[in-house]
């Protein structure tokens, strides 16, 4: 089913593209250059090309690639609106907020805030790479003297406020355990879920929002809205010291006092907002951004509370309105001015607000979640406000997502109950329509026209059906390039040109998966560890097995009896059982050795590091039975492997 690669390269934009980029350019106030003068505000030095490389020499980061934004002009090729975000994302460095407030932007996704106290510095997220997170300590300390780490902060679950943590915390700071590393309640059982359990997947689906492997150019990927792309170089996660419990939880850290307040269930599962009233700043993490954020992101995640992100950014005016003078958040540039600031914020409450109750009203109506997104449209007051475009998320899919949140997958039409899968429904698809010549010429046709989504619909159902069909994959990759020229949603633009590139040349060449980072590891409880076994278990592999396994941890007193029972695995905790197969006494550590593959089982064993009772050889074949995630599989086109 592999297809022949295709060497073609991106197309020009259509005259109906350009008839969509011109009307934009009319609808927006351009002349409001404000952003620009923000996003350099404050400015004193950066890296050349914000240009950082890992110990080998290897690039993990820079922005050389994106000089072609120095033009101000858009391009046919990219929608005025994205060119304008994209152009702002492109400010980097260190920028001091106010003084004795820092931040680094532009040498990850996220930023990096950096709060001066009484006798060191504070982080506030960690960005996404260690290898950033050292270069944005360096560049701060060149600037501003060399200080001690006084604590860190993590706003919340996602990786590029985690991933860099040991970039910041040296093996030295860990050990005297006197640097609080502060973090949300549920920090822990949220970074596993989101990032690690269901990583596979999402790190191919994330490829599609963010683009990484499309050349970056007007053709190809310009931005991703919330920033440049995703960082590559090393990620470890650190279990934090000090939960944040409840908004209105003040914590005194190197003599500031911080006031903070709790946002679950909003942009990220466990998330959390502060005010420092000696620096007259408010920081709403990433909740209060400048653009409408993603309700339901296209790697995927938990639908996020809409009505929920609403509420707390109205009980934030309610607790700090009028009292910052500044506004700064982990992603984007800051605002100034109580007025400024306060206007912000009830823009964005109220685009969530309305976002969610429209959706619902129309809903109620009987709207489906595909014909709410053709009749949703923003109230002009929030239509015109820079802060809140869709770069990142758009209103037509964060509808969707509310659709989703309160009532699934299911539109209620029983056509959509069960209808055939891809491929099937392709070859019928092309059967009903008179075979592909007749798809391809009635296509053709409407390309011709700018009716470039029927058009994707029509034609995919050709690629399931014949996926070597080299006209039907090249008349559908140069339909969702004309769809990412127009789209003014940066995701939605990756998505689509990336699609079109995996159509024309296949799937990229990617490593093989490396192993999770023994520091990683070594922050997830033991619990968490097995739930992420298990869902490695291949359950048809496993029919008919029955394996017992005991567990005792020397390092952290910790007893577990692991079952393979109904092709699913368990445990119990504090527990030992009496009939186990084989019984096993090490220390936690080693068992993140052998994840990690530092070492294998037999191996920690013959160095003493494993004693062990009764048939050892059954934790071999319950090991047999894992699955290994690919780190690339089909979107565009057919499954090439079946999976059981």
């Amino acid at each position: 089913m592999a297809a022949t690669v295709n060497s073609e390269t991106p197309k020009d934009a259509s005259a109906s593209v350009i008839a969509q980029q011109a009307a934009m350019l009319n609808a927006l106030p351009f002349s409001d250059t404000r952003d620009f003068d923000e996003a350099s505000r404050g400015f004193l030095g950066t890296l050349e090309n914000a240009e950082i490389a890992n110990p080998q020499g290897r690039v993990v980061w820079s922005l050389k690639p994106y000089g072609f934004l120095s033009e101000e002009k858009a391009p046919a090729t990219v929608n005025p609106s994205l060119w304008r975000q994209s152009r702002l994302n492109m400010n980097h460095g260190l920028f001091e907020v106010v003084p004795g407030i820092y931040q680094v932007r532009g040498l990850d996704i996220a930023n990096m805030t950096l709060i001066e106290g009484d006798t060191g510095v504070i982080v506030v997220d960690t960005l996404t790479s260690i290898e950033g997170a050292r270069a944005a300590m360096e560049l701060y300390f060149q600037h501003r003297g060399k200080r001690p780490v006084a604590a860190v902060i993590f706003t919340h679950t996602h990786t590029d406020h985690w991933g860099g943590a040991r970039g910041v915390l040296d093996d030295e700071m860990l050990a005297g355990g006197k640097i609080p590393i502060i973090a949300p309640n549920l920090f822990m059982e949220h970074a596993v879920s989101e990032n690690i359990i269901a990583g596979p997947a999402m790190l191919r689906r994330a490829q599609y929002q963010f683009g990484p492997f499309l050349a970056k150019g007007a053709r190809g990927q310009v931005d991703c809205g919330l920033g440049k792309s995703m960082a590559a170089g090393s990620v470890a996660l650190l279990r934090p010291t000090d939960l944040i419990m409840e908004t209105g939880d003040k914590r005194t850290i190197d003599g500031l006092e911080f006031e903070f307040q709790m946002a679950p269930n909003s942009e990220a599962p466990a998330e959390m907002h502060f005010h420092i009233p000696r620096y007259k700043l408010l920081n709403l993490a990433e909740n209060c951004t400048h653009n409408f954020h993603n309700l339901l992101p296209f790697r995927g995640a938990d639908v996020r509370d809409a009505l929920a992100w609403s509420k707390y950014l109205g009980e934030a005016l309610q607790m700090w309105g009028g009292k910052a003078e500044a506004m700064c958040g982990q992603h984007h540039w800051p605002v100034w001015g109580k007025d400024r600031i306060d206007t912000m914020i009830r823009q964005q409450r109220d685009l969530y607000k309305f976002a969610h109750d429209q959706t619902i009203r129309l809903m109620n109506h009987g709207l489906t979640a595909s014909e709410i997104a053709e009749t949703i449209k923003l109230p002009a007051s929030l239509e015109g406000a820079w802060h809140g475009r869709g770069y990142y998320g758009h209103i037509r899919h964060n509808v969707k997502a509310i659709y989703q949140k309160y009532l699934g997958w299911y539109d209620a039409n029983p056509v959509n109950l069960d209808p055939l899968p891809p491929v099937e429904s392709g070859r019928k698809y092309v059967e009903y329509m008179g075979g592909a010549d007749a798809i391809l010429d009635r296509a053709r046709k409407d390309f011709a026209k700018g009716e470039f989504r029927f058009v994707a619909q029509a034609v995919s159902h050709l690629v399931f059906a014949d996926p070597d069909n080299q006209s039907a994959r090249a008349l559908l990759a140069d339909t969702f390039e004309q769809l990412g020229y127009a789209a003014e949603s940066a995701t939605w633009r990756n998505a689509y040109l990336f699609g079109a590139q995996e159509l024309r040349q296949g799937m990229p060449k990617a490593p093989p998966r490396p192993p999770m980072p023994r520091e990683t590891l070594a922050a997830l409880r033991t619990e968490q560890l097995w739930d992420v076994l298990g869902v490695r278990l291949n359950g048809p592999k496993a029919d008919g097995k029955h394996i017992v396994l005991n567990w005792a941890f020397t390092d952290t007193s910790e007893s577990f009896v692991l079952t393979l029972e109904n092709c699913a695995l368990t445990y119990i905790a504090g527990a030992q059982a009496e009939k186990a197969d084989a019984s096993f006494t090490l220390a936690r550590g080693t068992l993140d050795e052998v994840i990690a593959k530092q070492t294998s089982f037999p191996e920690a064993v013959a160095a003493g590091k494993i004693k062990f009772t009764g048939n050892a050889m059954r934790l071999g074949e319950l090991m047999g039975l894992m699955d290994e995630f690919p780190r690339m599989f089909e979107i565009v086109e057919p499954k090439r492997t079946v999976v059981s």
